[in-house]
């Protein structure tokens, strides 16, 4: 074979890259790479880990041909952080739907799941996502238990096993509160759409990642969302969402704020989240840039 493209997805062979960069281009192969979000970042990774992902990244971007960023954020980091090897760069995100939930509020499964948990229809905040610290979790509850809303905060996350599950509960003792729920996961995606449709608010607290599936999934699906202010979530969530940080009682006094919403707002902030999908995150958009991208070379 000759002329092609090796499309490599995040940074984890960056010293071994260059043993074969030259065979590839040898046989007319270009070698492109997604370098994903921070990785070196993420807290789960011991210290030599997270330096061997910032050495492997710095290599990856050396000795690319090309790279696809997920996120602009992180096309501009790789920009500034590596500017001396001169990039050559693109911006292709990730998609998302905004096709409604094929289940109704009767279906079997949605009553099993919502009596189970004792939770009631838009009487809820959701979170979806793992349970690391890079994902603000500690902030989110905190912050939920200083608020004043009625409401419950429902968490979808898998957190058998997790030291950090037990350290958060040692620390903020958020089992006594009885409007914190982890329910487990749900991997039924009609469920978990349905789910996210009814909630009251998302509040997503992602800080090292690129464009985040799951918060394209909210803006599809909840009409309001409540973001961690972080360059990668602002660029997604644009005037579609609300942004709340680390300052003590900013994320509080958000929600204190959705829970009193009129209902026109309401629905004002789920037809902006869900443009925001339609013009630049959906399915059709990305595959026609990705297949525009690879016909260029």
């Amino acid at each position: 074979l000759t002329d092609g493209i090796v499309y490599i997805l995040a940074c984890r062979i960056g010293p071994f890259l260059h043993k074969y960069i030259k065979k590839f281009h040898n046989h007319g192969f270009k070698v492109w790479v997604n370098p994903d979000g921070h990785e070196w970042k993420r807290a789960k990774w011991s210290a030599p880990v997270r330096k061997y992902w910032k050495v492997s990244e710095k290599l990856m971007v050396k000795n690319a041909d090309f790279l696809i960023c997920d996120s602009k954020s992180i096309e501009e980091y790789i920009h500034e952080d590596y500017r001396k090897y001169n990039p050559q760069t693109t911006f292709i995100a990730y998609g998302a739907d905004i096709t409604p939930s094929t289940l109704k509020q009767d279906d079997k499964k949605v009553v099993d799941w919502f009596n189970k948990h004792d939770v009631k229809l838009n009487e809820y905040f959701l979170i979806v996502g793992r349970f690391v610290p890079e994902n603000n979790y500690e902030t989110m509850i905190k912050e939920f238990m200083k608020s004043k809303v009625n409401k419950d905060l429902v968490i979808i996350t898998n957190v058998e096993k997790n030291a950090f599950y037990n350290s958060l509960k040692e620390e903020t003792h958020f089992e006594n509160d009885k409007r914190i729920k982890f329910v487990g996961t749900v991997y039924d995606a009609e469920l978990l759409k349905f789910i996210r449709e009814n909630a009251l608010g998302y509040l997503h607290g992602h800080s090292v990642g690129g464009t985040n599936p799951s918060l394209l999934e909210a803006l599809g699906s909840t009409k309001i969302n409540l973001l961690y202010n972080v360059g990668f979530n602002k660029e997604v969530g644009e005037d579609s969402s609300l942004y709340w940080s680390l300052e003590d009682g900013s994320l509080a006094n958000k929600l204190n704020e959705v829970e009193e919403i009129s209902t026109e707002k309401e629905e004002n902030f789920g037809k902006l989240a869900k443009q925001q999908i339609i013009d630049n995150y959906s399915w059709e958009k990305i595959v026609n840039d990705y297949e525009e991208q690879f016909m260029r070379g």
